[in-house]
């Protein structure tokens, strides 16, 4: 098989009928999503809004699973940030020195509160990327091509 065959292939796979636009929202909800500070829960929202949206399901996994180290490396910050937007909440810090039942209420709040920080990046991170990755879509020809024709 040729290069220029497995392209094609590939763009084809990925398109599945969307304009550059619409995949590029694709990816970007799925890299969005992918770094929700909460692991395992990702992959089913990302199929979830893919089937919801409809939505090209393997280009929203992949930009997901693409996301996965981000994900690891923004659960502390996101946790910090949540920290400071609910300053009354649990510390990090203080986890080890409660009872086992208080230590799985404090962590179910820190969860909650860097999901609320998620929230307040994901939107505008959203909106930066779409427009990004249209304009790299758009470059490629055939899904060019496939855009004018839609």
């Amino acid at each position: 098989m040729r290069l220029g065959s497995i392209k094609r292939d590939v763009v084809r796979w990925l398109r599945q009928g969307m304009s550059p636009r619409r995949l590029a929202l694709t990816l970007a909800l799925g890299f969005a999503v992918g770094c929700i500070p909460v692991v395992g829960v990702p992959t089913v929202l990302c199929a979830a809004l893919a089937f919801g949206l409809r939505l090209n399901l393997p280009a929203i996994q992949a930009a997901n699973y693409a996301a996965m180290p981000f994900q690891l490396a923004l659960i502390v910050p996101f946790v910090r940030l949540g920290g400071r937007l609910f300053s009354a909440g649990p510390q990090p810090g203080a986890l080890p020195h409660l009872g086992a039942v208080n230590v799985l209420n404090d962590l179910g709040a820190l969860a909650a509160h860097a999901l609320v920080a998620w929230l307040l990046v994901a939107g505008p991170a959203v909106v930066l990327m779409t427009a990004a990755f249209t304009a790299m879509l758009r470059r490629i020809p055939a899904l060019a091509a496939a855009e004018s024709g839609d």
